[in-house]
């Protein structure tokens, strides 16, 4: 009697040991984080010495911080597997909003900033609702409201100030010292002024630091970005989004409220522009019409160059930091070279493609993914 055939055991891809290299090549944010380095290296071989003291690191980030919050909350609804083209309109429209809350109204600060976020996330849900509903693609849907929002703010500007499509003395009417120092100016200028007595950074003569302080814009960025990998990373909701973007059948199929999930991230991005809208109209004093133009391309590509995929499921809001801040470092890392700052332009072109051929070839080279 002849034994019987061995029976082949096969084991589970997911119990399969993956070595240090493939985890790390598994990271969305490791494309963003090579060509921060590579861009850094190029600034630092070209660029004035000065670029890279305390005060041009704030002159770098300070741009960074403002593009960043949107493109984090960008990248979350890419993952979620949705798009939002109307998010740099919202940040004008919400200006408006906002401006009109505290000169017309006379709203004290931070009910006036309450406000505005509401009104930022009914406009958000209706986005969501419009794509949930109607079934049409996010793309045309927040196209749309684009260019809808975008008129509401030229029309309501010109309405508010009797034909004027700059709104001025908001920072005069909002004095709540208090709530203003969250959402404007210069944070921790007490260490900086200890920093500086103590030769750790530098002084003008008089003893007073070049640099007093780390524009509010920025805490609100790295907080954001933080938070924004908490949740992704650690949270029922941050799979509920992968889950939502990778394959929203599937998901709610497991029980994911694919809608909610998808209507959520709309409000977010929507409340992310009015958080920039308060954070830049409080620091200049005024608002217009061009507030936040073209902002939605560039937080996208920011996203993707931190390894958003276009087709959703996949991503990370540390990658879109770091896009952010190469974004940073090259506006205004082109003042401090000899190049034209029209550069910038082919910059973003280049950085798109690349970005997606890089996530591509790791998709499919390294991680055996979709």
């Amino acid at each position: 009697m002849s034994p019987a055939p061995a029976i082949k055991k096969i084991q589970d891809e997911r119990l399969k040991e993956v070595s240090l290299l493939t985890k790390i090549m598994r990271r969305p944010e490791l494309g963003a984080l090579a060509g921060l380095i590579l861009v850094a290296i190029f600034f630092i071989s070209t660029a004035d010495a000065s670029m890279f003291t305390l005060a041009g690191i704030m002159n770098i980030l300070s741009p960074a911080s403002q593009l960043g919050i949107l493109a984090i909350a960008a990248a979350l609804l890419m993952i979620g597997g949705e798009f939002d083209l109307s998010i740099g309109s919202m940040v004008a429209f919400t200006g408006l909003v906002f401006g009109a809350f505290v000169t017309l109204s006379g709203l004290p600060l931070l009910l006036a900033i309450a406000a505005t976020f509401v009104v930022a996330a009914i406009l958000g849900g209706l986005n969501g609702q419009l794509v949930i509903r109607t079934r049409l693609p996010s793309f045309i849907v927040t196209l749309a409201f684009l260019f809808i929002l975008r008129g509401l703010s030229l029309v309501g500007l010109k309405w508010a100030t009797g034909g004027s499509t700059q709104m001025r003395g908001i920072g005069a009417q909002s004095n709540e010292d208090f709530v203003r120092e969250i959402f404007s100016g210069t944070a921790l200028e007490g260490l900086f002024s200890w920093l500086a007595a103590n030769d750790l950074i530098a002084k003008f003569p008089n003893g007073t630091p070049t640099v007093t302080g780390v524009p509010v814009s920025i805490l609100w960025f790295i907080g954001f970005a933080l938070l924004a990998t908490w949740i992704l990373l650690r949270t029922r909701a941050g799979n509920w989004i992968f889950a939502a973007g990778g394959d929203a059948n599937a998901a709610r199929n497991s029980g994911v409220p694919v809608d909610r999930v998808k209507t959520g991230l709309f409000m977010l991005t929507a409340c992310a522009a009015a958080l920039v809208a308060i954070l830049t109209v409080l620091d200049a004093g005024s608002t217009d019409a061009r507030r936040g133009f073209q902002k939605e391309f560039e937080a996208i590509i920011a996203a993707v160059i931190g390894g958003c995929l276009l087709t959703g499921g996949y991503g990370s809001a540390i990658g879109a930091f770091f896009g952010a801040i190469i974004f940073g470092m090259v506006s205004i890392g082109l003042t401090y070279t000899r190049f034209d700052s029209d550069w910038f332009q082919v910059f973003l072109g280049a950085m798109l493609l690349l970005a997606v051929l890089f996530n591509n070839f790791i998709r499919r080279k390294v991680t055996g993914e979709r």
